[in-house]
């Protein structure tokens, strides 16, 4: 997933009904939602390791004007692992990527963020792991 394949990441929320264009879906928070069943959201990977840490998921509190702070905070986290953004783009290849979230806010989530963060990796080249040649 580089280049035009990156402006593909959709954001959507864990309790909306899967649509078959959905790719490849991937439940981005750390704790599994409240109510729902796997098959319901039909998920392909739960990448908890892709969550903000509960320190900062309890700082931020959906507050919009922590957004900010929020944003370069969750960054510098994603930074410090990049193993786990570059599996997650390996993984689904060449397949839209839909990033699924449980949080009532959806402007202000962590999926949004990461939406971004992602496509600033994959816009700069950095979404190649080691070894890849591509």
């Amino acid at each position: 997933m580089t280049g035009k394949a990156a402006e593909n990441i959709r954001v959507v929320r864990v309790y909306d009904a899967p649509k078959s264009s959905g790719g490849c879906r991937v439940l981005v928070d750390r704790l599994w939602p409240r109510g729902v069943k796997k098959e319901e959201i039909q998920v392909d990977h739960w990448a908890k390791e892709l969550a903000p840490s509960a320190e900062l998921r309890r700082w931020f509190g959906h507050d919009p004007d922590r957004w900010p702070e929020f944003r370069r905070r969750y960054f510098a986290e994603l930074d410090s692992r990049p193993g786990a953004w570059q599996n997650l783009i390996h993984e689904c290849g060449r397949r839209r990527l839909t990033l699924l979230y449980a949080a009532k806010d959806e402007e202000h989530n962590n999926a949004v963020a990461l939406r971004e963060y992602l496509e600033d990796k994959l816009h700069r080249g950095a979404g190649k792991k080691k070894g890849d040649g591509q």
